[in-house]
């Protein structure tokens, strides 16, 4: 198993602020980076519960198996409150989420996750699921793609990348990462490079976020996040692009609002409190060891009464 240092740990442990004795939730195991160190915080009455559908994830959670204060559920994190309530466990001191795929995911070839490796479009999370990038790029009509391109990934090109892979999916099925990145170049034409970055950047970030319907899960997960904090709990979570984290801004806004205006009226029964007025972004230290950090934005919220 690859080390992976987690973006904006530090940070992310001081937000959720933990009691050694407290009952905290890790909804993104990935390799267990934030879980090492939450359990660092715990005492031996202290019980961390972890969720992931990623196999190496699961495989990497075994390192941590024998320890009493720790359970790792296989479970998309949409599902988190039922499994707490499966297990008896009613309400917890912190829940954290970090939303970002995981470094490991990108660097082996197979996943299908990177551009810039050539292997089967697979791009599933949870193996177990039967969706896959491939069936959405060879069977999905060209609006659909277009739409998913365009509101996923933020793809400014996006009807003219569809209507290539249409096009060129009825002479010969695109099962490759790299039949696609080539395809993506294709529509965009001489300009991509000048663009910043790879060109299929986006298109593969929006067909991932399909693939394993990202956006619904989290807005799932946003949406139990506060049924599960105690009176003092807090909730952290982390976004690497500006669709999340504007879902989490929003999700934390109706909870925390005090101001009023025409459309976030005065929440007089609010029970939440903002912890950050601004999205906490990494040090330019954390940016040039990890590039991966540059586009992190963690909000945390924290929960003031019943």
């Amino acid at each position: 198993m690859s080390e992976h240092q987690p973006v904006l740990l530090h940070e992310a442990i001081s937000y959720l602020d933990i009691k050694p004795e407290g009952v905290y939730v890790d909804l993104t195991f990935g390799r267990g980076g934030h879980s090492k160190e939450i359990l660092r915080h715990l005492s031996p009455k202290g019980k961390l519960i972890a969720f992931d559908v990623d196999d190496e994830a699961i495989k990497a959670g075994e390192t941590l198996s024998k320890d009493s204060r720790f359970l790792l559920i296989r479970e998309n994190f949409a599902n988190f409150l039922s499994s707490l309530n499966e297990i008896g466990v009613k309400s917890v001191n912190g829940i954290l989420a970090d939303l970002g795929v995981s470094s490991p995911q990108f660097d082996e070839a197979s996943r299908g996750f990177s551009y810039r490796m050539d292997a089967p479009l697979d791009m599933r999370m949870d193996k177990r699921n039967s969706l896959t990038a491939e069936i959405i790029v060879n069977e999905y009509k060209e609006s659909a793609l277009a739409k998913i391109l365009w509101e996923y990934g933020e793809e400014k090109d996006a009807r003219k990348i569809a209507s290539l892979i249409v096009k060129e999916r009825e002479e010969t099925p695109i099962r490759t990462t790299t039949q696609l990145a080539e395809l993506v170049k294709k529509a965009k034409g001489p300009k991509c490079r000048h663009q910043k970055g790879h060109p299929a950047k986006q298109t593969f970030q929006a067909l991932r976020m399909e693939t394993n319907a990202e956006l619904s899960s989290l807005e799932k997960m946003l949406h139990d996040l506060p049924e599960a904090l105690a009176i003092k709990g807090r909730g952290v979570v982390i976004t690497f692009h500006s669709l999340e984290d504007r879902m989490v801004k929003q999700h934390f806004r109706l909870l925390t609002r005090v101001e009023g205006s025409r459309y976030y009226p005065v929440n007089e029964e609010r029970k939440f409190i903002d912890l950050t007025k601004k999205p906490i972004v990494a040090s330019e230290e954390e940016i040039e060891h990890n590039h991966r950090a540059h586009s992190a934005k963690l909000r945390a919220i924290e929960r003031s009464r019943l």
